[in-house]
Formats: C-alpha cells, sequence, structure tokens
C-alpha cells in the first residue's frame, strides 16, 4: 500500500442553505454569534426547527461528527508516518482538502468557527500558495478521478460482513486503496456515492458511529504494519 486515502462521504458540514436565512432559530444563533445567516454552519443542536424543512435534514447538520472523524485520522501514527490522505466529500457535494499536517482545534467551537471561515473563503489560511485546508468546488466524480483508486472500498451496514482485520489486509494488498465512511448521523450512502464503491463492507453487525469506525479501521492497519 503506498497510502490510504480516506473520503469522509456524504458529510454533515455546510453553511445555513439560502432557503432557511430568514427562521427565527437561524436568524437568532446568527445574531448571537454577531454573524449573518449565511455566514454560519447548520448544526441540527440548534437549528432542529428550521432544519424539518430540508430534503434529507436527518443527515445534514453534524459538523461534530467530521470533527471527531478528522481528531481520530489526523492524531493516527498511519498519518504521522505520511500513509494516509483524508478527503471531506460533503453533502452539497463539495470536497475538503486536508493538509496531512494540519493541528486541527481539539475545542469544538474553535472548529466551527475554523470551517466557516474555510467554506466563506476557499481555503485557510486564505492567501498562502498551499494552505492547510481548502474547499474544491467539485464533487465526488472528480475527487475519485483525481485519486485514481486501485480499489474503492465503502463501510455501510447493510454491506458484507467482514472482520475489521480482514478489511485491513485488502487495504494493505492494494496499491491505492480508497475508503469512503459517512460521516453522517443517519440514513444512507446516495447511489451517486455507492456506485463508486467496489466493495460494500460492514465490519460490525450494529451502526457505528463514524468516529468509531475510522479508529478501528486505521488502527487495524497500523497493527498489520507493525507501528503498534
Amino acid at each position: 500500500m503506498e497510502r490510504l486515502f480516506l473520503v469522509l462521504g456524504e458529510a454533515g458540514i455546510e453553511l445555513v442553505p439560502r432557503k432557511l436565512w430568514s427562521h427565527r432559530a437561524i436568524k437568532s444563533y446568527a445574531q448571537r454569534r454577531d454573524k449573518r445567516p449565511s455566514e454560519v454552519l447548520l448544526d441540527i443542536s440548534y437549528h432542529y426547527s428550521a432544519m424539518k424543512k430540508l430534503r434529507d435534514w436527518r443527515k445534514r447538520g453534524r459538523p461534530d461528527i467530521v470533527h471527531l472523524c478528522l481528531l481520530e485520522a489526523l492524531e493516527s501514527p498511519l498519518n504521522k508516518r505520511g500513509m494516509l490522505e483524508v478527503y471531506v466529500h460533503t453533502y452539497d457535494n463539495k470536497v475538503i482538502y486536508i493538509n496531512p499536517n494540519v493541528r486541527l482545534p481539539r475545542h469544538y467551537l474553535r472548529f466551527v468557527g475554523l470551517m466557516e471561515q474555510l467554506l466563506l473563503k476557499g481555503r485557510v489560511p486564505p492567501r498562502v500558495d498551499e494552505p492547510l485546508l481548502k474547499v474544491e468546488r467539485y464533487g465526488v466524480e472528480e475527487l475519485m478521478s483525481k485519486l485514481n483508486p486501485s480499489k474503492t472500498f465503502l463501510l455501510d451496514e447493510s454491506g458484507k460482513r467482514v472482520r475489521v482485520m480482514e478489511l485491513a489486509r485488502q487495504l494493505l494488498s492494494e496499491e491505492r486503496p480508497v475508503l469512503v465512511i459517512g460521516a453522517f448521523q443517519s440514513g444512507d450512502f446516495s447511489e451517486r456515492v455507492k456506485g463508486f464503491a467496489d466493495e460494500v463492507i460492514s465490519i460490525y453487525e450494529d451502526p457505528l458511529t463514524a468516529w468509531t469506525v475510522v479508529s478501528r479501521t486505521i488502527t487495524a492497519v497500523e497493527i498489520l504494519l507493525g507501528m503498534l
């Protein structure tokens, strides 16, 4: 394995959509933070009443899932050894590139502020040639074309049951494996994303949180590589 490409798929991280800007809950939340409604992240913890107007609302507004998954991945020995590349594919079909050397805020509210800046400006820091975080305006199709995987594995509870160590062996047997893990609260992957999977796999009999799946899978790969 040259490196593992981890894609957090259809992640529930986006700025508040235009159709909700005038909702009382959104306006109140933005005012408390001294921002415009268009400048804040959609968050189901604060915007539950407003979000019910959105399509797929149960999948959206969970930036905390992305935060926890990224902390697990970026702090891993696999990443520190230069063998991991992480991308966030958002629900609204954007791609966030994560520089492997970035140190994300541990505090969630600081992370929210960072993501708001990123989605508004397109990159963080905003005026450098090699940003630590960058939003690309292309979708999953272009991402997969760019990554050019030797094989794509998608983790889903409906997939073929495989022990996590066996999944790790399969990943290591590939030159450029892509691992797609859903970074949303509930619901299923869209057919568009599932269509890129060569293998749909489940590592446990019941649903697991996305950050648990990220942690267990990366750890299994590290064990087989002798890092742990």
